[in-house]
């Protein structure tokens, strides 16, 4: 019984790992995740101000992460560079 919770502990921190270290994951502040829901979602709000004031997304892609954030859904793909 022991081995088999082992075996999914390693399988859990294996998958993990790969969904925090693919292109697909949204990068933000690793310590707004312990924070909870609205400084993660604060935390994405500055990243994408971040990108917009830097040039690495346009416009329109910037008020469509936006809008999500403001009905409290966080980004889930990246940005797209120019």
């Amino acid at each position: 019984m022991a081995t088999l919770i082992c075996v999914l502990i390693a399988i859990a921190m294996v998958y993990d790992l790969a969904r925090m270290i693919t292109p697909r994951e949204a990068r933000c502040p690793p310590l707004a995740r312990l924070r909870g829901r609205r400084a993660a979602l604060e935390a994405a709000e500055r990243w994408c101000v971040g990108l917009r004031l830097h040039g690495r997304i346009d416009a329109s892609a910037y008020q469509r992460r936006m809008s999500g954030l403001a009905r409290g859904r966080r980004t889930t793909t990246c940005p797209k560079a120019r």
